[in-house]
């Protein structure tokens, strides 16, 4: 066979869980040929056309994957993830396999364990088959740049950036060099660079799945989880991670809500006599016209799918309910993270991460800032979980309240107002609306793609639903996703013929 794309009837480019799925019970693909491929087009595409979205190759996936044909030859059967090569985002722990978060100062670390949700998919069958790169310790949720590997690039316009901090994971997937990725969530970071790649991200309740086992930013906010090209892709992902973790206290809330599963809710007609309420407070908030212009045609696309659009939705006190929110939590979640890893960590706190002077320019004045200053917990400010935090409940109280009051399934806007800022241009951060509500509330909000700007560019559309209603937001956004097929793979990277 040439090196090509396909394998005999089999096309990566695209290429869902259930096309692999159905290759490798028809005979038309393998597991081991699926990571080669994958890996040429990584080889081919990553490093020399800039786009810097790949860390490493896990050396040992050809040798995983022949393990799992040789399983399936044995078993006939395919477990819910069998062969499925992911992107990992580099604060994923990674058994035997460097995991810095983007740091120099972590250069060569192997953890002895795997984060949570990274053993819960390679029990499922997935392979890891390349850790990604990203913002450097998740500060940036603009651009992607870390001392490890520098700077990533958007795969739909090399001039541009796929935000931050999970771009690395972005770039990769939305370029096909894996099938599904990892991305984490503190106020952005799966959502944004989900959106700056014409991706789907699902930022899940905070609760609904393990942190154990992941680099922190601030893990009061942190959410773990997918980034895929298919809402059906991304749902299969969320239904094996999903679940109570004794090592993640705050996952005892999701006990008794998850459903024996989630692919029941992909549903083409879910958004017939659902109703949607319009947050005009985020969406008018100095858009771009060509964003604006995505944003009422996605409205537009949701009335024809059956769904009842109540615009606009009015939130009492929201302006004054999202301000105080945040809590200077870095230093001392980094630093109990650094001490889970055991005696073998090149740096043991922040302390020494600063001292070790390997960090990228950018992220100097947030190390700085939260070494010297911490919030100090007091009865008005806890800095809680969002199930404790009485500023975090009263904010998702109004929010949830309004809901009812409107009787709304989710709630929408779009996931960035403005383009994808341009390479380098740091004051372009504008229109970032995916930090305001859930990453304080806690509840789960998802991105799926709504269309392209002149310049090449994605852009997202946010459906905000109520705590541990994952089903209901799975329903709408593949409903959009089916009844407008916005996602088209990036032009600069076609298939290797």
């Amino acid at each position: 066979m040439n090196k090509t794309s396909k394998s005999d009837t089999f096309i990566l480019e695209e290429a869902t869980i259930a096309d692999i799925h159905q290759a490798y019970k028809d005979g038309s693909l393998t597991a081991e040929k699926l990571v080669n491929l994958y890996i040429d087009r990584i080889q081919t595409y990553d490093q020399p056309t800039g786009l810097n979205s790949i860390i490493l190759i896990n050396p040992r996936a050809i040798e995983i994957a022949k393990e799992l044909d040789r399983e399936f030859k044995e078993t006939g059967k395919l477990r819910p993830l069998h062969g499925i090569p992911m992107i990992v985002k580099d604060n994923y722990n990674t058994k035997g396999l460097q995991t810095t978060a983007g740091s120099a100062a972590l250069e060569g670390f192997e953890p002895k364990e795997d984060a949570y949700q990274v053993k819960a998919v390679k029990e499922a069958g997935a392979i890891v088959l390349a850790k990604s790169n990203m913002a450097e310790w998740a500060f940036s949720p603009m651009v992607t740049i870390s001392s490890i590997a520098g700077e990533t690039q958007n795969p739909y316009n090399l001039d541009h950036v796929p935000a931050g901090s999970s771009g690395g994971t972005a770039a990769s997937v939305a370029a096909n060099f894996g099938t599904v990725g990892f991305g984490t969530d503190t106020g952005n970071s799966i959502r944004g660079p989900s959106s700056h790649n014409c991706l789907v991200g699902f930022r899940s309740t905070l609760g609904l799945t393990s942190r154990e086992g992941i680099a922190p930013l601030y893990l009061r906010n942190d959410v773990g989880g997918p980034m895929a090209r298919t809402v059906e892709d991304a749902t299969r992902i969320l239904e094996v991670i999903a679940g109570y973790d004794p090592n993640d206290p705050v996952t005892i809330h999701s006990m008794g809500k998850i459903p024996d599963n989630y692919q029941q809710f992909l549903q083409k007609d879910g958004l017939k006599g659902a109703r949607i309420g319009v947050l005009r407070e985020l969406s008018e908030k100095d858009p771009d016209p060509e964003i604006k212009a995505l944003f009422e045609q996605a409205i537009a696309d949701l009335k024809k799918l059956g769904a009842e659009i109540i615009d606009p939705v009015e939130i009492p006190g929201f302006d004054t309910l999202r301000k105080n929110q945040w809590c200077s939590m870095f230093r001392e979640d980094v630093n109990n993270y650094l001490a889970s890893l055991g005696p073998d960590v090149p740096v043991k706190n922040l302390t020494e991460i600063l001292e070790s002077g390997k960090y990228a320019d950018y992220i100097e004045g947030n190390l700085k800032y939260h070494l010297e200053n911490k919030d100090e917990l007091t009865p008005d400010k806890p800095c809680g979980d969002p199930y404790t935090d009485p500023r975090r409940i009263d904010f998702r109280r109004a929010i949830e309240d309004a809901m009812d009051e409107y009787d709304l399934g989710a709630i929408i806007y779009p996931s960035w107002n403005n383009h994808p800022a341009k390479i380098g241009d740091f004051e372009g951060y504008k229109g970032d609306n995916s930090q305001i509500i859930a990453p304080h509330t806690g509840q789960p909000a998802f991105t799926v793609p709504m269309g392209f700007s002149s310049l090449n560019l994605p852009a997202g559309l946010q459906f905000l639903g109520r705590m541990y209603d994952e089903a209901s937001l799975i329903k709408y956004c593949y409903a959009y996703e089916q009844g407008t097929h916005h996602r088209k793979p990036p032009e600069l990277f076609p298939a290797i013929e």
